[in-house]
């Protein structure tokens, strides 16, 4: 799932290799102005808010119609100014943002300093449940805010946050934080318009952003989205397209049908089916390349500590899955076996780092396993979302925990990611279940924090609910650490702790796999797997 501080992956991204694969940057002939095209989509599970929007599908929809501070170079992933005309600071806790001039919503408001500290005060208040509170937990004033459960918010703006002029404010963290000026990328910090005061919750169905294109309708649920494109957005980054349809399939061998038919112009969903053709049917009209995310199989700690509370059970589980068959068989070697919970494209990342634990190791797992007392019952479930192309590697991972462990396990569809998500946050579900991580912002510390802090349990991805004090701190200090080189040094000791523990286990990385018509061109994907549609041209 990508969720959360960061994106819970709802669909499969599942290709294989095209030696003749080309990205937008290599594909710069003159096209066509105007026109319109149609691209996959899954239902997006929230309203279309950047501070509600945690899962991959809402976040493609808001890239198109948001435009953050910064934005992330698609070869080096180094954050670079987008809307902020400086991001500066002498201690790394107080911050000062001025923004640039000329950029308005679509509704003609002008885009200024309130509107980004409107937006963060509104997904900073825990009224407002929104998805993302934690990624404002790190300003002056949050706990006020968001006091915790059963507490109601003492004030309703965060005290870090300050207006100086109408392109300038300031931000006071509690503590110096390193990382700043990269998490400002992320969908949490989109700004928001005076419009979404009045209906929060219909805004979500027809959002007002500020981006290259704009809402064309309102959201038509379970069938597509419409955008335009804005043509008062700065002419630098304006919409080569006139609009785009996001189309929403809840069957992947339904939308590569419709793209052999040219019914849909861009995919980066593709069905396990597609695998073994798709680099020949698509040559050069199909792009492959390295993505920061990650597929886990995620525990219910808390939910089942009868199965799931020993870490040795969880080191048996995770040495009893083959990780090089699944990424060879199923994904036609298209996915590589995962060898930390950090990227491999992200600084941090390192080679082995799971050691044992993400050693195939069947026999060794199996002694384990029973010394551990096993599973009560001897069964497991494994629960994954059918609306994604899941299937396969689930039913894969059941069938070798059947084999190398003993144990009953076998494979539980849910319809879609939403209901899979639902049933495992509220503990519904207390099997195994499928998860995928993409990156809200590329930094090791992304890795961890939204998928295994306490504070990720309300507002994040630690759906297993893992808490662990030794992480907490480890974490803390890295955060406070103003060198970069000893802030990625304790990221990495925070990672050795969740390695130990396994709340999660890692079992492959994603790449990025786009394939599209011959009707388009110049199409790019970044490594948050998010099309770079602004620049996507008609041939």
């Amino acid at each position: 799932m990508r969720t959360a501080s960061a994106q819970w992956i709802v669909g499969a991204v599942v290709v294989a290799m095209a030696a003749t694969a080309c990205s937008a940057d290599e594909n710069t002939e003159a096209g066509r102005t105007g026109g319109h095209i149609t691209v996959v989509l899954g239902e997006p599970q929230h309203g279309l808010v950047g501070q509600e929007t945690a899962e991959t599908e809402g976040a493609e929809v808001l890239h198109a119609l948001f435009t953050g501070l910064v934005t992330y170079d698609t070869k080096t992933n180094e954050p670079k100014l987008a809307i902020a005309e400086s991001v500066d600071t002498t201690d790394s806790k107080t911050w000062t943002i001025r923004i640039k001039d000329g950029f308005t919503f679509h509704n003609g408001e002008k885009v200024d300093a309130r509107s980004f500290v409107r937006a963060w005060n509104w997904g900073a208040n825990q009224e407002n449940t929104a998805e993302a509170m934690g990624f404002f937990s790190k300003i002056e004033g949050s706990e006020e805010l968001a006091p915790g459960k059963g507490r109601t918010p003492t004030a309703k703006e965060l005290k870090g946050l300050r207006v100086i002029d109408d392109r300038t404010f300031t931000v006071t963290l509690k503590a110096p934080f390193s990382q700043f000026r990269t998490v400002l990328g992320y969908d949490a910090f989109y700004p928001l318009p005076k419009a979404f005061e009045a209906d929060p919750k219909g805004f979500g169905e027809a959002p007002i952003g500020n981006g290259p294109f704009r809402m064309d309708g309102r959201w038509e649920h379970h069938k597509q989205i419409k955008v335009k494109k804005y043509d008062k957005y700065p002419a630098e980054g304006r919409a080569k397209l006139d609009g785009v349809t996001f189309k929403i399939y809840d069957d992947l061998d339904t939308a590569y049908n419709d793209l052999h038919k040219n019914a849909l112009q861009i995919t980066d969903k593709l069905p396990v089916s597609a695998l073994a053709t798709v680099s020949e049917e698509f040559g050069d009209r199909y792009i492959y390349k390295p993505e920061a995310s990650v597929g886990y199989l995620g525990l219910p700690l808390e939910a089942n500590p009868e199965a799931f509370g020993k870490v040795e059970i969880r080191k048996a589980i995770s040495m009893a899955i083959d990780r090089e068959a699944i990424s060879k068989k199923i994904f036609q070697g298209t996915r590589k076996p995962a060898d930390d919970f950090i990227s491999p494209i992200v600084p941090g990342y390192r080679r082995g780092a799971l050691g044992e634990a993400g050693t195939y190791n069947p026999s060794k797992a199996k002694a384990l396993f029973q010394q551990a007392g096993g599973i009560p019952g001897n069964k497991l479930e494994l629960g994954y979302n059918e609306d994604g192309g899941h299937k396969e590697w689930i039913e894969a991972v059941a069938a070798q925990l059947k084999a190398n462990l003993g144990v009953e396990a076998t494979a539980k569809p849910y319809q879609s990611a939403a209901a899979l998500i639902d049933d495992v946050k509220s503990q519904k579900f207390k099997g195994a279940f499928r998860m995928g991580w993409a990156m809200d912002y590329p930094a090791a510390e992304n890795y961890l924090r939204p998928v295994f802090s306490k504070e990720a349990i309300a507002n994040g991805s630690n759906f297993g609910r893992y808490g662990n004090d030794e992480f907490e701190a480890v974490l803390a200090a890295a955060d406070r650490a103003t060198d970069p080189a000893e802030s990625l040094k304790l990221y990495q000791q925070a990672d050795d702790i969740v390695i130990r523990d396994l709340p999660y286990i890692p079992v492959f990385t994603y790449m990025s796999a786009v394939a599209y018509s011959k009707t388009v061109k110049n199409v790019g994907v970044d490594a948050q797997g998010r099309i770079d549609l602004a620049h996507v041209e008609l041939n």
